[in-house]
């Protein structure tokens, strides 16, 4: 009888004391606008910075982007083939996120905003887009965030 009252209060006791450490257990903090704000801002630093590179290393592998006036292009592989404008120096994507929000379960976020895209035609005139995109971002199963969906359009005709 000792033995079984002994194995009960211990038993109570790890319940306690583990029910109080998982109450007292600071939840994961949930990300806010500004946090998808900022990485936004790393996203468009990484594209300056390291061009075609640096912009694909924020996309998930199964990203799709959404170019204006063309089909869906499914798959990081497949939108790398079509990002390599980004190493030409006198290609210059800029662009700046005008709102953000981030989905009640906190792994889903969005940005939209506008964009100016610069370049030089062969005959040295310069070419000036502006237009509107949207970013979806999704957290990652590592807890890292990567841009799921990707869609802009111009807002006007090239200058």
């Amino acid at each position: 009888m000792k033995k079984r009252m002994i194995v009960l209060v211990v038993f109570v006791a790890l319940v306690v004391l583990g029910r109080k450490a998982f109450v007292s257990a600071e939840p994961a903090q949930k990300p806010t606008a500004d946090t998808i704000k900022q990485f936004e801002a790393d996203f468009l630093k990484a594209s300056l910075e390291k061009g075609s590179a640096g912009y694909l290393s924020f996309y998930a592998d199964d990203a799709v982007e959404l170019p204006d006036g063309a089909d869906a292009i499914v798959g990081k592989a497949n939108i790398a083939k079509t990002m390599g404008f980004l190493d030409n120096k006198n290609n210059h994507l800029t662009w700046s996120p005008v709102s953000a929000g981030v989905s009640a379960s906190g792994d889903l976020g969005y940005t939209w905003g506008t964009y100016e895209f610069r370049s030089r035609r062969e005959d040295g005139n310069e070419i000036v887009e502006h237009g509107k995109y949207m970013t979806l971002w999704k957290k990652q199963p590592d807890g890292s965030w990567k841009v799921a969906v990707d869609m802009g359009n111009m807002a006007g005709p090239r200058k």
